[in-house]
């Protein structure tokens, strides 16, 4: 088989290789198919770079097409135009598709995760570790991040929104985009594929606020709790979730040694209290100022658990378990108030009265409830200036409770008697 100033399609696919040579067809320009021993049938170009005689394989025909070969020698060519070795760039193009195959999402969320969490608290970090091992690593884990696309991801986030976790739809939104800005930052992408997704997500269900009471019902709520029959400290502790309205978690875990009884204040660290991890690290304490009541209760409990570390210890052990998480839900359902009433709604209870009858500065309420209010700055500034208002928000809603019990009691005493009177 002798040269050719081109080939055909069919001269490719009937050609054969011979013992006897010319087993070289040429195509023009360096471009030519090498027929082997084996049967196989290689695409070749032969070109100079830089004075030097070079060879460079586009691979087997007819998995090449005799056209796409002609297309691949034309870019080579361009190559040398420009000053470019065609091998050099093709070692170079397969490192980058190399790269970005290893580039994959979960590659990248690793990497952004591992930066991210040490400014997050240990709850946050196993939140988003979850969605992340449960909701995206099965879909979009093991795909390059250059293959990823917007409708990809919403695809994936439509999972998690038909099985109606919608706050987690959000939050995984949020996580991909972090993972993209991330790629985007190393070069391992040059787009966020998320972008004008947060819009295409299915509407917020309305918020479901923890249950509590109306003001109206606090009344009968507050004198069943004066009735409590079960164990004495669970009905101390339900009074003073009411009067401190701090989290479960916070009263709960709650330490003798936290209480200044003198200064009328109890510091609950900042570790204990809701926030990321920086917020935590902080050292700054969450101040409950002690109303007079609030101190009786406190002397009334250390009868019971004065010797222990905690206020509320468990039953197994006294010195480093505290109470259930479930003990005051649980005491509210044998009160009769399952599904009206929380630990953690008092808070609303709390923060609802108080914003419409106390006449105290909103933002006094919200500090005292723990709220994050304005910048840093702001916050060391209204932790200072608003002490003396706070000790007077919470005398205030003592004196409030008093007030609420002392209706319950009056309207209990007159039905009493109402009863006593239509008595036969």
């Amino acid at each position: 088989m002798g040269k050719s100033s081109g080939l055909s399609d069919m001269r490719c696919r009937q050609a054969r290789h011979d013992p006897s040579g010319g087993n070289k067809l040429f195509d023009g320009g360096g471009l030519y198919l090498a027929l082997m021993p084996s049967g196989a049938k290689k695409w070749r170009l032969k070109y100079r770079f830089n004075g030097k005689e070079n060879l460079l394989t586009f691979g087997d025909y007819p998995s090449v097409t005799l056209a796409e070969a002609r297309e691949r020698r034309e870019r080579a060519k361009r190559l040398l135009t420009d000053g470019i070795d065609p091998a050099l760039q093709r070692d170079i193009d397969r490192q980058t598709a190399s790269l970005a195959a290893n580039m994959t999402f979960r590659t990248l969320a690793d990497e952004w995760l591992n930066i991210k969490r040490p400014g997050w608290s240990a709850g946050h970090d196993k939140r988003v570790t979850a969605i992340l091992k449960n909701d995206l690593y099965p879909h979009i884990g093991k795909l390059p991040i250059t293959g990823i696309t917007g409708p990809a991801i919403l695809a994936t986030i439509r999972k998690i929104e038909a099985r109606g976790a919608h706050e987690i739809a959000v939050k995984a939104l949020e996580i991909c985009s972090g993972t993209f800005r991330h790629a985007c930052a190393c070069g391992a992408t040059d787009r966020d594929a998320t972008i004008g997704l947060r819009a295409a997500l299915a509407p917020r269900p309305p918020v479901k606020h923890y249950p509590h009471v109306t003001e109206t019902e606090l009344p009968t709520l507050l004198e069943r709790i004066d009735g409590y029959s079960g164990n004495p400290e669970t009905k101390i502790a339900l009074k003073l979730i009411i009067l401190t309205f701090l989290r479960t978690t916070e009263l709960r875990w709650a330490r003798w040694d936290e209480f200044d009884l003198e200064a009328k204040e109890w510091r609950v660290p900042a570790e204990r209290m809701k926030g990321n991890k920086a917020q935590k690290a902080s050292g700054i304490p969450h101040i409950v100022p002690l109303a007079d009541q609030t101190l009786e209760l406190l002397e009334e409990l250390r009868q019971f658990t004065g010797r222990y570390p905690l206020l509320f210890p468990g039953t197994k052990n006294h010195f480093t378990q505290a109470i259930s998480a479930e003990t005051i839900n649980k005491a509210l359902k044998i009160l009769g108030f399952e599904g009206r009433q929380t630990g953690h709604g008092f808070r609303d209870l709390a923060s609802t009265i108080m914003n419409d009858r106390s006449g105290i500065n909103p933002d006094v309420i919200e500090r005292q409830l723990a709220h994050t209010i304005g910048s840093p700055v702001r916050r060391a500034y209204n932790h200072a200036q608003y002490m003396a208002e706070r000790h007077r928000l919470m005398q205030w809603w003592a004196d409030y409770i008093d007030q609420k019990s002392s209706i319950s009691t009056t309207t209990s005493a007159h039905q009493h008697a109402a009863e006593t009177e239509s008595a036969p």
